[in-house]
């Protein structure tokens, strides 16, 4: 399999700091993004652990072969979780996590938070991944029939992260890759602020993943920069 990466960060222009992380391990093919939870202390903190977690832990598991995505995010949490109790022992600490994993001509994918997937094939876009928000858990619930009221203040506020005291639910996606396949994970900088068509755009004209995710994260920002935006683009050339 031939791939190009790129990853980008963009502190924007209101923030004071940036509490996105990301991982771009082309080596291992271990690829990932985490916006630290801005309204608990140690945001910041939050992504950091749990990116380098990550890339210390999948150095422990074997280089071919599935993983355990579940229980790598469980333990992911549990560490970030301790660090929370060090860093404010009242409110602890929180961060989204993407991660994606390239082998055997396949996506792996995990995903806690309201961070993003898109997968471009054939011109089409598709979101991998769905928001843990909840607005999208009372829109499931009413789906199976349960009455629910949506208070408009909350309906953004995320239902799962790493870092909260009982391990989330992790979302574990598998896809078959396919040559001109285009990856890309992004923090909710990006896609509060573009449209799922202009993502689109720019993903389908791009000349590299350095000449797309530049593009991306500008619009991001000059769409007057309220957060922080952070991407990893993958580009897949050939199976």
């Amino acid at each position: 399999m031939l791939i190009r990466t790129a990853a980008l960060t963009d502190i924007g222009k209101v923030r004071e700091e940036n509490e996105d992380r990301y991982l771009c391990d082309d080596k291992t093919r271990l690829y990932a993004v985490a916006d630290g939870i801005g309204g608990l202390a140690g945001g910041a903190q939050a992504a950091q652990e749990t990116v380098t977690q990550l890339s210390a832990l999948a150095s422990t598991l074997p280089a071919d072969g599935d993983w355990d995505f579940q229980a790598l995010v469980q333990t992911i949490n549990e560490r970030v979780f301790a660090l929370g109790k060090v860093i404010d022992a009242t409110f602890g600490i929180g961060t989204t996590l993407i991660v994606v994993r390239l082998t055997g001509q396949r996506l792996h994918l995990a995903h806690v938070g309201d961070s993003s997937c898109f997968l471009m094939r054939d011109g089409a876009l598709q979101k991998l991944t769905v928001d843990h928000t909840v607005e999208n858990e009372m829109r499931a619930r009413h789906g199976h029939g349960a009455a629910v009221f949506l208070n408009p203040r909350t309906r953004n506020a995320l239902t799962r992260c790493v870092g909260q005291p009982n391990g989330p639910e992790v979302d574990v996606i598998i896809r078959q890759l396919r040559a001109g396949d285009r990856i890309l994970l992004c923090t909710d900088g990006v896609t509060r602020f573009m449209q799922e068509n202009e993502l689109s755009v720019f993903l389908a004209n791009a000349a590299s993943p350095e000449d797309g995710l530049k593009k991306i994260i500008a619009l991001a920002s000059d769409r007057g920069g309220l957060d922080n935006a952070t991407g990893v683009l993958i580009f897949v050339d050939s199976i």
